[in-house]
């Protein structure tokens, strides 16, 4: 009799068969997590900062469980800042791994100004971080908008289609066509979860204060909302000017395709009458398609990156607009109400 048995797999074997990845769902940071990254991107306004997340990817959840800032040093240069960040970040790792606490990359944080963060620089940043990240996120957080009352903390992601164009480094018409591509299926933003632990709540409970109402109480029923919108419409106008500047590249584009097309078919006819005659007296025919021409050259057609990203921003711009003026109506519309009583 003969048995026959299963042979054993190693942890990483199995971990190299597993290709499907799950996309992420939520985001899930601890509440402490979310308390550095907003203290971090505070304490050196007006700068922009950023930071590295790191946490655990289970399932379809992304849990942010630490975090830790990158240092900024204005003034060297480049090459210099950013191996002497490499450093920083792996001594970093090294130190969190001896002491026991989560040292898995799982993406980076950084604050923005009034909402502006659709660059190509964030996009570039995440195909490095998915060159070796599968699922990585990307933090942004607004402290001025969070001065508003609100917490504006999102997670940003690259779609897969977004991801598998840009590589070929082909933004022209007829390519995101094909791709059923809009401006906006380049980014995707996954709900954010801040969960806190057991004994975190319960410690919270105990020192929460017997006040009805906290600082962040008041500061929602703020009226003034001059600053606020003032920096939206004028980061929107210049968006729409930058935006009409790229309108105005796909115009002369096109002005120039149509020109070209024109002397094209005129020389077309030209040959051809020329042809005609050759035929008649029995000489060899001329090709009707010459490449040394300089009118059959091909006009290069601009990226329409840069238009997406722009009307990405606006769109941006135009939310913010919208969710402020309803807070503050709504607001005028209490205190209306409290004048009248």
């Amino acid at each position: 009799m003969t048995t026959t048995s299963t042979p054993m797999r190693s942890f990483a074997q199995a971990a190299s068969a597993e290709e499907i990845v799950v996309p992420s769902r939520v985001v899930q940071i601890d509440g402490l997590v979310a308390l550095k990254i907003i203290k971090h991107c505070k304490e050196c306004m007006p700068a922009l900062v950023t930071g590295q997340l790191l946490g655990l990817d289970i399932g379809s959840i992304l849990e942010v469980t630490n975090c830790f800032p990158f240092p900024s040093r204005g003034g060297e240069e480049e090459d210099e800042v950013e191996a002497d960040g490499a450093n920083y970040q792996l001594e970093m790792m090294r130190c969190l791994r001896e002491v026991n606490v989560d040292n898995n990359t799982v993406g980076w944080y950084q604050s923005t100004y009034m909402g502006s963060f659709q660059t190509v620089e964030l996009i570039e940043t995440f195909l490095n971080y998915q060159e070796n990240i599968k699922r990585c996120v990307c933090i942004i957080y607004d402290p001025l908008r969070s001065g508003q009352g609100v917490l504006a903390l999102k997670a940003l992601k690259l779609s897969d289609s977004f991801m598998e164009l840009y590589r070929t480094q082909v933004f022209i018409g007829e390519k995101l066509r094909e791709k059923n591509m809009t401006w906006k299926d380049i980014f995707e933003e996954i709900p954010v979860k801040i969960s806190n632990s057991v004994l975190v709540s319960a410690l919270m409970t105990e020192l929460e204060s017997d006040a009805p109402a906290s600082q962040c109480d008041f500061d929602r029923l703020v009226l003034s909302t001059n600053p606020f919108m003032e920096k939206n419409l004028e980061f929107l106008i210049e968006c729409m000017d930058d935006l009409s500047m790229e309108q105005q590249k796909f115009q002369y584009y096109y002005r120039n395709l149509s020109r070209q097309q024109v002397q094209q078919q005129s020389w077309l006819q030209k040959r051809r009458a020329e042809n005609a005659a050759r035929r008649l007296s029995g000489e060899e025919l001329l090709p009707e398609e010459d490449p040394s021409n300089p009118i059959f050259k091909t006009l290069p057609e601009p990226s329409r990156l840069d238009s997406y990203l722009i009307t990405n921003q606006i769109a941006n711009y135009c939310g913010q607009v919208n969710g402020f003026a309803g807070q503050s109506l709504s607001k005028m519309y209490l205190m209306d109400a409290f004048h009248q009583d």
